[in-house]
């Protein structure tokens, strides 16, 4: 509240004669008491804007308009206005008021009443204005102090909301840096880097990555609530690529049954987990729980974990397996390490995923992913447009990217062993065989059909020209071989690559070329 002062000023202002009436100086008392019982019923009115769905400054200035039947302008120091509309003011009232010499002011002339209120913001003074034809009575003079004082109050709520909102989204912008070191194998700067906020959080060598699916429109919620859910104990970022995902990974085994619990109080979000995994396989995981999310989607209870299911690599003796990925790879040992390590796992993920998926992940551009396997094509001698070529060297990258530099052995007896040998291997033979041969009991011949859809690049127009049929029986025998291959064929990953594999293995299809090496 704010009481009059005698203190009178001549003075024009807002291009009228009129007279200033200074009130409430700094050392003034603004906060008369009200005295008890039921107030009137535009305090009531007034209050409603306090409430949690009517905080809007703009709507408050509104209603003082329309409850002192005047005009209204909320304005900064700087002559900004706020809300309401702009009036002509007495610049040196507006000053005095701005600088905090007084603290409110009235001012007429024969045409126009006016009240000049001070109104604190957290980071500035407003100017809080009002103008009408008739003078100022004393309940339109106590709405206006009142009505500064919610304006202050919503003021102050939004900046320390903004504030909030900054600080959240810096930390979740700073999660997200941390994860995109992971996925690209950097994992000493993004222990550096989370040790200042969560310390010790990537302390151990190895971590679980989940996948939490909801709507888009809930994935904020759904987020806070993974957060409230772990603590400090796993790094929550919502997902670049995928609007309705939010990724979590954790080195704490308690995380998959936070998780779960989740997932079982919302009925319409799905849960995929990776099996453990260094920190350097980060982006493995990912693939891994993204892999298992397909799976969660057709489980009760809403979740899933990766099967860790006999991959073909691992039936392959390890020592030649090394030596045919050191020399696959060995191209790039001529680069500088951190290049190197740059384009490797940007190409890991552009294999997993699309290039666009790939460059949200890593937060580049498409045409920096583009542009590093690109890099990679030449310096392999190769093209990945052929889906074999991206199979293999799949299957190369998961192979170094587990193995320290020390055990790339250039001199070892097993480096003349071409990719041939290593499928012709009677373990791997018999897994292909077992695999491929769950097609042949479908009459359609979907086997067949993946074949050259694999030969096609994975295009089912160019498949279907070849096959004389329809690309939608061609996308039809391919979506149905999924579920009897346990494995996702139509979108580029592991599961694809392992299956194009098991063709190499079994000669149905030709084994890639490598201009330098197989």
């Amino acid at each position: 509240m704010w009481g009059n002062v005698p203190d009178r000023c001549a003075g024009g202002g807002a291009g009228n004669e009129g007279k200033a009436e200074v009130a409430g100086r700094e050392d003034g008392n603004r906060q008369q008491r009200t005295p008890a019982g039921q107030g009137p019923a535009w305090a009531e009115e007034l209050l409603d804007h306090l409430r949690p769905a009517g905080r809007d400054v703009r709507r408050v200035v509104g209603w003082l308009a329309g409850t002192v039947r005047g005009s209204v302008a909320l304005q900064d120091a700087a002559g900004n206005l706020i809300a309401g509309t702009r009036l002509p003011l007495d610049e040196g009232l507006v000053t005095d008021i701005t600088a905090g010499r007084i603290a409110s002011a009235a001012w007429e002339s024969q045409e126009r009443h006016q009240r000049l209120v001070r109104v604190e913001h957290p980071s500035h003074t407003c100017v809080l204005a009002v103008s009408r034809e008739t003078p100022f009575d004393r309940r339109a003079a106590d709405v206006v102090t009142h009505t500064a004082q919610v304006i202050e109050l919503l003021l102050t709520a939004r900046e320390s909301t903004a504030a909030g909102h900054r600080l959240r989204r810096a930390t979740s912008d700073l999660r997200l840096a941390i994860l995109q070191l992971l996925m690209v194998e950097d994992t000493i700067a993004a222990r550096r880097v989370a040790a200042g906020l969560w310390p010790g959080l990537l302390d151990a060598d190895t971590a679980c990555v989940y996948v939490v699916e909801s709507d888009a429109a809930v994935r904020d919620r759904i987020a806070e609530e993974c957060l409230d859910g772990t603590g400090e104990d796993a790094l929550v970022v919502r997902c670049p690529a995928m609007d309705g995902h939010v990724i979590v990974v954790s080195p704490r085994d308690s995380t998959g049954e936070t998780l779960r619990s989740l997932v079982g109080r919302h009925p319409d979000i799905f849960l995929g987990g990776s099996v453990r995994q260094s920190l350097a396989r980060t982006a493995t995981a990912y693939g891994q729980a993204v892999s298992a999310l397909a799976v969660a989607h057709f489980r009760p209870d809403k979740t899933a974990v990766y099967a860790e299911r006999t991959r073909p690599e691992r039936l392959m003796d390890p020592g030649a397996l090394r030596g045919w990925t050191a020399r696959v790879l060995r191209p790039l040992d001529t680069l500088p390490h951190h290049t190197r390590a740059e384009l490797l796992a940007t190409t890991r993920l552009g294999l997993e995923f699309t290039a666009v998926s790939a460059a949200k992940v890593l937060g580049v551009s498409r045409n920096t992913v583009r542009a590093r396997m690109e890099r990679v094509e030449t310096l392999l001698g190769t093209d990945f447009a052929d889906l074999t070529v991206r199979a293999v060297v799949h299957l190369a990258l998961n192979t170094q990217i587990g193995l320290p530099d020390a055990q790339y052995p250039d001199d070892t007896g097993n480096s003349t062993l071409r990719l041939s040998d290593l499928l012709s291997g009677p373990a791997v033979r018999t897994w292909a065989q077992d695999l491929l041969g769950r097609l042949d009991a479908d009459a359609r011949n979907p086997r067949r059909t993946l074949r050259t859809w694999i030969t096609a690049g994975g295009n089912a127009e160019r498949a279907a020209q070849i096959l004389g049929m329809h690309p939608q029986t061609v996308r039809e025998h391919v979506r149905s071989a999924e579920p009897v291959l346990e494995r996702q064929l139509l979108a580029a990953g592991t599961d694809l690559y392992e299956v194009v594999l098991a063709h190499l293995a079994v000669g149905d299809l030709d084994l890639p070329a490598f201009r330098r090496h197989d």
